[in-house]
């Protein structure tokens, strides 16, 4: 396959509707579009390009391997040795800890100059742009996909998700769905993770919205039926941009009319 260059980047973002000044939370899988001429440093410079100084980018940062075992997250460990885990997991560092899944993207964009990222352990993202402290100011453990919650200020600003080389399970803007939508299954839980306080490391606990998106993809077709998504082709891959709002406010009525 013929290598993917910048300008055929740019192409396919306009395509779909990307444009200047807009709000857009990103998802990519690079190796899904194929050999990229520059690998991830050369999509992110491709979607600054795009939106420009006055736009904001946004990309999950996750590192979900600092929450309790108990949760499957460590599966190479077994539980007689959880206690180790829960004891020398290194608390969160938003300037070192790494991604963990996030693909190589994310993973480059946390660490690009003038990208901000949220204060969330196991569940944070990171932004650069007009918005971006905005966006990850102020992330509350117990309110990881919530209205003020990265995902919540997003739909707040009228924002964007992009798609590249991945489908809908990881659409993260859903997650705010999930806490909006009514539903017989809904209930917390309590997390645990390893974090700073008063200079201290320790192992905390808090309650959050249980959320597992098994059915994100099925709630993906169904919106591509009722919705106009723009696609473009890149690479070996598809790429595809739509409104935030309507996702998630076709979400919620999916979620209340489908889910268990």
């Amino acid at each position: 396959m013929k290598p993917v260059v910048k300008n055929e980047i740019i192409d396919a973002l306009k395509t779909v509707g990307l444009t200047r000044g807009d709000a857009v939370m990103v998802h990519t899988s690079l190796g899904q579009i194929g050999y990229v001429c520059g690998g991830a440093q050369t999509v992110i410079e491709a979607l600054i390009e795009v939106v420009g100084q006055e736009g904001t980018i946004m990309m999950p940062t996750q590192s979900w391997k600092n929450l309790d075992p108990d949760t499957g997250v460590h599966w190479d460990v077994d539980e007689q040795y959880w206690n180790i885990i829960r004891e020398n997991w290194p608390a969160y560092d938003k300037k070192i800890t790494p991604t963990n899944t996030m693909g190589a993207t994310a993973e480059k964009f946390r660490q690009w100059p003038g990208a901000l990222r949220s204060d969330h352990p196991a569940r944070s993202v990171a932004a650069w742009g007009k918005h971006a402290s905005y966006l990850t100011e102020n992330h509350d453990l117990c309110d990881i996909f919530g209205e003020e919650s990265p995902v919540g200020k997003l739909y707040k600003l009228d924002g964007k998700v992009l798609l590249i080389g991945v489908d809908y399970d990881k659409n993260t803007s859903i997650h705010l769905a999930d806490v909006r939508a009514d539903y017989k299954s809904k209930h917390n839980t309590i997390e645990h993770s390893a974090v700073m306080e008063d200079g201290k490391r320790i192992w905390k606990s808090y309650e959050t919205l249980f959320v597992d998106g098994e059915d994100f993809v099925d709630i993906g077709a169904a919106f591509e039926e009722k919705n106009t998504v723009k696609k473009a082709e890149l690479g070996g891959t598809v790429i595809r941009c739509m409104s935030q709002r309507t996702l998630v406010d076709f979400a919620v009525k999916w979620i209340e009319e489908n889910r268990e």
